[in-house]
């Protein structure tokens, strides 16, 4: 996928948000000729409303506040170049994984993926698109089917391993789930393959606690080498909002998130969600869902995302 063919897609992945956020940005500015406290204060809430959080709205329009007292602005039509500036700024929060080279792979062989993320948010969706990714950059790709607990989750994910040319592992229904993915890197090493991309259960029908069950996959594996898994991608519905900060919260603090990957963007208006992953728990968004597409998983770049949710 081209340059422009992939900015295209975020573009109209985004219209939902862009419509919301820019076109009340737009609204604004327009009946409010002049900068004041008032309009800056309704630029506030408009933020708030694209669910970027009201701790970071309320830095954002401050920054911007000191901007303006510091250029001496008067006229309100410079302030989208200032908040578009401001915005990308709060992405860099998340760090080197947020410029758009998600979909490139160190040396490490193989590279130990595990997925976490509560059921419904498209974990099985984004783990066919990643291997979809990966097979078509000539990769060797292992799929370890370990939500051993949902009777489903094997069936889908032999249908996205056909699909995408990887290669599935997987024990019966109500296995070891750290057994799959032990036997998924021992599998990965035997054939030399590139990639190992690990399915995790997002709740359990049992008394074993979710965040228990993780941590003990990341010990079985880590007994092949210490540095397994070499990420971990938290799953999140962007639809859900602020619960899903509150997901990212509890995963991070149990399982070690080392990136986020932001699904069903092109199905809500509140993207706004992206800054505050980024912001608040300095984790990058290294992933974004746009649409239904196999293409439609997009590595995130901030400097794109800002130019598509700010695009006329």
């Amino acid at each position: 996928m081209g340059i422009l063919e992939g900015i295209g897609r975020l573009k109209q992945g985004l219209t939902r948000t862009r419509e919301g956020l820019l076109g009340s940005v737009a609204r604004l500015l327009l009946g409010r000729p002049l900068i004041n406290e008032e309009l800056l204060e309704e630029l506030e809430e408009i933020l708030i409303a694209s669910d970027v959080g009201a701790a970071l709205s309320s830095e954002v329009i401050a920054s911007i506040r000191r901007r303006v007292k510091e250029e001496a602005m008067a006229e309100s039509g410079g302030l989208l170049p200032v908040l578009k500036e401001e915005i990308r700024r709060q992405l860099s929060a998340g760090g080197p994984g947020s410029n758009g080279d998600a979909f490139s792979l160190p040396e490490t062989r193989p590279y130990v993926i595990l997925i976490v993320g509560v059921n419904g948010v498209g974990k099985t969706t984004t783990i066919g698109k990643l291997s979809h990714r990966y097979t078509a950059q000539g990769k060797r790709v292992l799929i370890a089917a370990a939500d051993t607990f949902r009777a489903a989750a094997n069936e889908q994910l032999e249908i996205w391993a056909k699909r995408s040319g990887a290669e599935l592992i997987s024990q019966a229904q109500g296995a070891d789930p750290a057994a799959v993915a032990f036997d998924a890197v021992m599998a990965a090493r035997s054939r030399s393959a590139d990639v190992v991309i690990i399915d995790t259960a997002g709740r359990l029908h049992t008394k074993v606690n979710l965040m228990e069950e993780l941590k003990k996959i990341r010990r079985v594996i880590s007994r092949h080498d210490p540095s397994f898994p070499n990420e971990v991608l938290l799953v999140i519905d962007a639809s859900t909002g602020q619960n899903g900060l509150h997901q990212a919260r509890q995963f991070a603090s149990s399982v070690g998130v080392t990136g986020v990957v932001l699904t069903k963007l092109d199905g809500t208006a509140k993207g706004g969600i992206v800054l505050a992953i980024a912001r608040e728990l300095n984790i990058p968004v290294k992933f974004i869902g746009v649409g239904e597409s196999i293409e439609d998983l997009q590595a995130f770049d901030r400097n794109a995302f800002v130019e598509a949710l700010f695009a006329q």
